[in-house]
């Protein structure tokens, strides 16, 4: 797998993230705190968020078929776009499990004498 590959994940993972958290925040500006613009806020985030997360969702599920993991893991990765907050701490983890092995598969091998 290429690092270019948990890039594309990463970077979709944080502005999936950051669009869910304004989505919520506006959701509760909008019908619990009664903020006036909260509804136009609250449609314009909802709409960009939906369009991205399908963008995330693409990205995740080539990053998961990559590296090969099972249907559970990869249901995981890709829900985390639907929980405020999820996006972030799967992203850490995957990141975590991913990065040694890309270096790893990035390294030469060594010459044979």
């Amino acid at each position: 797998m290429k690092s270019s590959v948990l890039t594309r994940y990463r970077v979709m993972a944080y502005v999936t993230g950051v669009l869910l958290i304004a989505l919520t925040l506006g959701v509760i500006a909008k019908y619990i705190l009664d903020i006036n613009g909260a509804a136009t806020f609250t449609t314009t985030v909802g709409i960009a968020h939906g369009w991205l997360y399908l963008v995330y969702l693409v990205f995740a599920f080539d990053l998961c078929s990559k590296a090969k993991w099972p249907l559970s893991k990869m249901a995981w990765v890709l829900l985390a776009g639907t929980v405020p907050t999820a996006a972030f701490f799967v992203e850490r983890r995957v990141t975590r499990e991913l990065t040694p092995k890309i270096i790893a598969a990035q390294e030469p091998e060594p010459v044979k004498a």
